[in-house]
């Protein structure tokens, strides 16, 4: 299997399992009473500053990709609303955008520095 399809099926994984145990997690509470729980513990809370500081990580280098402030925005807002749920979708759609035959590793570039490496 092509680095492409392997990609391709781990982010797709991702988006399936986030899902299913955002679904199943919601069956017990809710986001904002289980999150006030979470935020009653010291672990807790490293571990909430772990996750959105993944998801800072994450972010800088789609503001680089990403050229207009309103896609930076969106983006942004996807992100820390739905963490990895969007940064697969955001993935997968740098995947999908590649032209025929190009290397996944291009997926980590703008577009107009494509043609410099």
């Amino acid at each position: 299997m092509n680095s492409k399809k392997i990609i391709t099926t781990v982010f797709v994984l991702i988006i399936i399992f986030m899902l299913a145990v955002t679904i199943w997690a919601s069956s017990f509470e809710d986001v904002f009473a289980g999150g006030k729980k979470i935020l009653e513990h010291p672990w807790g809370v490293a571990t909430f500053a772990d996750v959105y500081f993944a998801f800072l990580t994450f972010y800088v280098w789609v503001f680089y990709k990403q050229i207009s402030w309103l896609s930076r925005t969106v983006w942004f807002v996807l992100i820390f609303a739905f963490g990895n749920i969007s940064m697969a979708a955001y993935v997968l759609l740098q995947i999908y955008r590649l032209p025929a035959g190009a290397p996944v590793h291009q997926i980590l570039l703008r577009p107009q520095h494509l043609g410099k490496i």
